[in-house]
């Protein structure tokens, strides 16, 4: 385990934020859940906006607690941060256990008190990394561990994205995507394919695609549950890696260096 940590350490440590440790006393809990959260500039300030009402929304609604309140232990730890080029200093709240509407509600009022920034840039190897350290590093001890990604365009910054899925899915983490498709992100075959083949890992792994940001609270709240109660996601929405030919997984890193070329 201290191996797994020192090498996740150095996969976050182009980023300024510090490793965060988990207070209190941990725990058994059925799932430990990052939610991993793009405010890239690649999306206008309504965009964001709105992302962040669909998470408050998504946190406050009766399916996300009761599929919390089913569980075999009846609670999960549950932490969040934002990203783009790297993990925005100051966006992390760190973990707490969720076991009623009360914790629910005190979690989605942290995040809703937050001010909303855009960043530049799009690292999804930084956000990954980020997540399985927090993981890693704090005090629960979850059936499962999940990081959830939302991010509207391919990894373009820092470290490539398949080192760092492949060393959390080594580390027994679950890397689950929501693709943003507002608007053309340059992935050929669509972000969702993208994520799919470069981004999502470990067993039982998917990724939904969200089209209209007005489905987007929706969207959260039928992942949230179905990574609480640890269910499949129907075949239309569902994309493990491997399953299709590969995608470049770099193409974002190509596009960026064409555009700078320019």
């Amino acid at each position: 385990m201290l191996t797994t940590l020192a090498m996740l350490m150095s996969l976050s440590s182009a980023t300024a934020l510090p490793t965060v440790m988990a207070q209190g006393k941990g725990g058994e809990v059925d799932v430990e859940l990052v939610l991993a959260v793009d405010t890239s500039r690649s999306m206008d300030y309504e965009e964001v906006r709105v992302q962040r009402e669909g998470y408050v929304e998504a946190l406050k609604h009766k399916e996300f607690i009761d599929a919390v309140r089913t569980g075999l232990t009846g609670r999960i730890a549950i932490s969040y941060f934002e990203w783009a080029g790297e993990v925005v200093p100051g966006s992390v709240i760190d973990w707490q256990i969720i076991a009623n509407e009360q914790d629910a509600r005190a979690f989605a009022d942290r995040l809703e008190a937050r001010p909303i920034n855009t960043q530049r840039r799009t690292s999804i190897s930084a956000a990954i990394a980020q997540g399985a350290t927090m993981i890693v590093a704090n005090s629960y001890r979850g059936m499962r561990q999940v990081i959830d990604v939302s991010g509207d365009g391919p990894n373009n910054s820092g470290n490539p994205v398949v080192p760092a899925r492949d060393k959390a899915v080594e580390a027994g983490i679950v890397i689950n995507g929501l693709a943003l498709m507002l608007r053309p992100s340059g992935a050929p075959g669509g972000l969702d394919k993208y994520y799919g083949d470069c981004v999502i890992g470990g067993p039982g792994s998917f990724v939904l695609p969200v089209h209209d940001i007005d489905d987007f609270a929706i969207a959260v709240r039928r992942k949230l549950v179905m990574e609480i109660s640890g269910l499949m996601p129907p075949a239309t929405v569902q994309k493990t890696a491997g399953k299709q030919p590969m995608s470049d997984c770099l193409v974002g890193e190509r596009q960026w260096q064409d555009l700078f070329d320019r």
